[in-house]
């Protein structure tokens, strides 16, 4: 496999998440008056997050889940949520990213971002963390830059088009939830890797069939055979 790009999830995979995502969709939830189990809302990361919202009123509340003007409120109080805990919080890169989209550079290859997270939400990390001015991130895609987030492959699409890599099977794609491991299929990606770093434990992923699981992104460069 000749590998030209990788394209990594954002939060849970390459920035630390304490559980202050899902804080932030149960926040805007109970204030609009439906509640949802933990859990529950662990499993729809990595989705478009207007997108997860209608998938948890429609299993928790279904009476409201047709309510489009219900789910926009919500979303809009998850993404002033969220906006303000990014920007007022200790935002903090996972242990070994920083490094390991260093070391992908120095071996050619592109690193890009792509996140369930809309241009809002994910501007503000990119502000704070400095990576796209730096150089250590090629392109970043955010799901409401497209037609479709996750599952589909849309933002790997995107990313591959603005990076000029024109077979996929040379793309690599690393995240931390069941959608990040269909979106990788669904581009046909020719590697898919899975992070025990954010919401899903290592039993939940496998049941998603990744090509690897790793508990660290200190593990990818070895997994991708580059050199030391």
């Amino acid at each position: 496999m000749k590998i030209e790009l990788v394209v990594f999830d954002i939060a849970g995979t390459t920035v630390t998440d304490e559980g202050n995502v899902n804080k932030a969709f149960s926040t805007a939830l109970q204030k609009s008056g439906y509640a949802v189990p933990v859990a529950a809302v662990n499993h729809v990361m990595g989705y478009r997050k207007i997108e997860a919202i209608g998938i948890l009123l429609n299993e928790f509340h279904p009476a409201a889940a047709g309510d489009f003007d219900l789910v926009n409120t919500i979303h809009e109080r998850f993404t002033r949520g969220m906006q303000e805990f990014y920007r007022e919080a200790t935002l903090a890169p996972l242990p070994y990213s920083e490094e390991v989209f260093s070391r992908l550079h120095e071996h050619q290859i592109k690193v890009a971002l792509d996140t369930g997270f809309s241009k809002d939400i994910t501007d503000v990390i990119l502000g704070r963390l400095g990576w796209k001015s730096e150089g250590l991130v090629d392109c970043v895609i955010s799901s409401d830059e497209v037609p479709e987030g996750r599952p589909h492959p849309y933002m790997v699409r995107r990313i591959m088009q603005e990076l000029s890599v024109t077979n996929s099977a040379n793309v690599v794609k690393v995240g931390d939830t069941e959608v990040d491991i269909a979106e990788g299929r669904n581009a046909k990606c020719g590697m898919v890797v899975a992070v025990t770093t954010g919401s899903y434990t290592r039993r939940e992923l496998e049941g998603f069939y990744p090509d690897h699981i790793i508990d660290s992104l200190r593990e990818l460069p070895a997994l991708l055979n580059l050199p030391s």
